[in-house]
């Protein structure tokens, strides 16, 4: 009894100390595995978006860079004045996009990421009958513009656009499937239709060449059927794997945020649109159709750097708007200099590999066509890396749902940029519409950045509070412009 009561002492005088010897074991243990545990954790977060980036810039590198050799095709096969004929329409059709972008896709990314997000089904299915609103007004619209080209103008123009007006309905929707699967943030599956459309679009345009049928028409037309193909495929994908729900926002409803977001959205990618694309239509009036080829036969080498930040802001964008939402708009600086670190950091490395070899590039991609215009790539390359720039600032604006800044600063600099462009491209040709393009550039990036700045300075933003429009000294000279 006393044995057995001394051993049960023991025990109890034993059980602390083994606990206190475990507890410490696990402490060390921990502090051990803690960096591990860290490092893990990170690993965990960073791998996510590391895949969703890659399929993000996959997807647009797919139609970019199906795009870019329908491009590099069309100038190696068509004679100068076809090529150039397309480069004109092409321009419009940016236009068209740009348009439709601002409307229907950017608030998609934006009110699909945060006010509809528990109900995208309903959401895309008000959006569905938008599209078909604007796709009747295209149609009309750049269907007359087509005759009225056939009657006063080209009849190679005319042709063009009116490929234009049948394919751009087809690649419109095309372009909606694949962002809805953006606010699942599942760009993987965005990518399997581009890699359809890719294939297809390819694949009709060599038929179309050996045949003997190849045009800027028909070249727009088979576009528009990869695009309503693979688009039909992607909308029968969103339809079984999104989730019902039970209220449906009317267009009513929709159609007013939309506008409301979108009409200064609108106006600033019109106002990226002038410098861009207001020059192929100005060479081919005051040159010859021929020099619009050349200026998109250059531009074309920007198409992989310009697709890369198109398929970034794909990814960036809604999630730049939910960071946000949750965190308020403090997140905004830090956030718009990392993106413009990628997308900086990228032009630059992008255009030191291409300039080296411009000469060999120039032969390879045009089979010894244009090599008059080469020595301008360094210049376009320029314009390329400043562009890229703005990238940060401008999405930091969007997503705090102020586009109507971004309207502000791209206006007046295109504003600025075309005053001195008209002049110089009927004195120098294409070297001064590729320098006024770059002029605009230079001016859209610095004035974006300073109007951020003012927005996150909890400055109430307008024309006056940037700096080139402040008031100057009271009594400026009579007769000059007064200097800050």
């Amino acid at each position: 009894m006393s044995r057995s009561t001394g051993k049960n002492q023991l025990k109890v005088v034993e059980h602390p100390l083994q606990a206190n010897l475990q507890e410490s074991q696990i402490k060390v243990s921990e502090l051990a595995e803690k960096p591990s545990s860290a490092r893990s954790t990170l690993l965990a977060r960073l791998i996510p978006w590391v895949s969703k980036g890659g399929f993000a810039i996959l997807d647009q590198g797919l139609i970019s860079g199906s795009n870019f050799l329908v491009s590099i095709l069309l100038a190696r096969w068509l004679v100068p004045d076809q090529y150039g004929a397309y480069a004109v329409a092409f321009g419009i059709f940016v236009l068209l996009s740009l348009v439709y972008q601002s409307l229907v896709l950017e608030p998609m990314a934006v009110f699909g990421g945060s006010a509809y997000r528990d109900g995208l089904r309903g959401y895309l299915r008000s959006l569905l009958w938008i599209h078909v609103t604007i796709s009747v007004a295209i149609v009309a619209v750049f269907g007359a513009s087509a005759l009225g080209a056939e009657l006063f103008h080209s009849r190679m123009l005319a042709g063009a656009l009116a490929g234009v007006s049948i394919a751009s309905p087809c690649i419109l929707v095309f372009w909606l499937a694949r962002r809805s699967f953006y606010l699942e943030l599942s760009p993987g599956k965005a990518a399997s239709g581009a890699l359809i459309y890719s294939l297809l679009v390819l694949g009709a345009l060599y038929l179309l060449f050996r045949r003997g049928l190849l045009s800027p028409f028909t070249a727009f037309v088979l576009m528009g059927f990869a695009a309503l193909a693979t688009g039909s495929y992607l909308w029968v994908r969103l339809r079984r794997e999104l989730p019902q729900t039970a209220s449906i926002p009317r267009v009513a409803e929709v159609w007013p945020r939309h506008w409301s977001y979108g009409r200064w959205a609108l106006a600033s990618c019109v106002a990226g649109w002038i410098p861009a694309y207001i020059y192929y239509p100005l060479l081919s009036s005051f040159g010859s159709m021929a020099q619009s080829g050349q200026l998109k036969a250059l531009m074309n080498l920007t198409l992989p750097m310009e697709q890369t930040k198109g398929a970034l802001s794909l990814l960036l964008l809604p999630y730049a708007a939910g960071v946000l939402h949750r965190h308020g708009q403090s997140r905004a600086g830090s956030l718009s200099i990392r993106m413009t670190m990628v997308t900086s950091g990228g032009a630059i490395a992008y255009w030191a590999i291409i300039l080296p070899f411009t000469k060999p590039v120039f032969h390879f991609l045009y089979s010894g066509k244009y090599m008059e215009v080469a020595y301008l790539l360094p210049v376009v390359a320029l314009g390329s890396i400043v562009w890229s720039a703005a990238f940060g600032p401008a999405i930091s604006l969007r997503a705090m749902q102020s586009p109507a800044l971004v309207f502000t600063a791209f206006s007046l600099a295109t504003g600025l940029s075309v005053l001195v462009g008209i002049p110089a491209t009927w004195i120098w040709g294409l070297k001064g519409a590729i320098w006024s393009g770059n002029l605009a550039d230079v001016l859209s990036m610095v004035i974006v950045v300073v109007v951020l700045r003012l927005k996150l300075a909890g400055r109430n933003v307008s024309l006056k509070e940037i700096p080139f429009w402040r008031a100057a000294p009271k009594q400026p000279l009579p007769g000059e412009i007064p200097i800050e």
